[in-house]
């Protein structure tokens, strides 16, 4: 499985992105997807994921009410959209994948994308 991540850039504070994240090669083994973010000198950091066969999808406190994630099976797209952005949401975001379900304290995901920056100017 190969993800590619894509959308980051350089926003104001209080302004939106959409992080896209299209998977190819055996999509078929993906149960999971999700979003992670690491801030300089930060750790990873747990944003949100979705099952892959449908599902509520779920986030961390930190994003909850402002970020979304859907995803669309027909092109095998995970999508990230983030409103009211903070400051401390900079980071790198990298989309993730799996057999299994994505979690905030689950397993280290199988399958990594290549990151993507997204700034947020106060």
């Amino acid at each position: 499985v190969q993800l590619q991540a894509s959308g980051g850039g350089l926003v104001q504070a209080g302004g939106s992105l959409r992080l896209s994240c299209t998977a190819s090669g055996r999509t078929v083994s993906i149960y999971g997807m999700g979003w992670f973010r690491q801030a300089p000198g930060k750790e990873r950091e747990f944003v949100g994921a979705i099952s892959w066969i449908g599902g509520t999808p779920y986030y961390s406190d930190s994003v909850k009410g402002r970020f979304t994630i859907s995803r669309d099976n027909t092109k095998n797209i995970m999508y990230l959209e983030m409103n009211s952005l903070k400051p401390e949401d900079t980071a790198v975001y990298y989309c993730a994948a799996d057999r299994g379900l994505i979690t905030q304290l689950g397993h280290e995901p199988a399958y990594w994308g290549q990151g993507t920056q997204v700034t947020v100017s106060s």
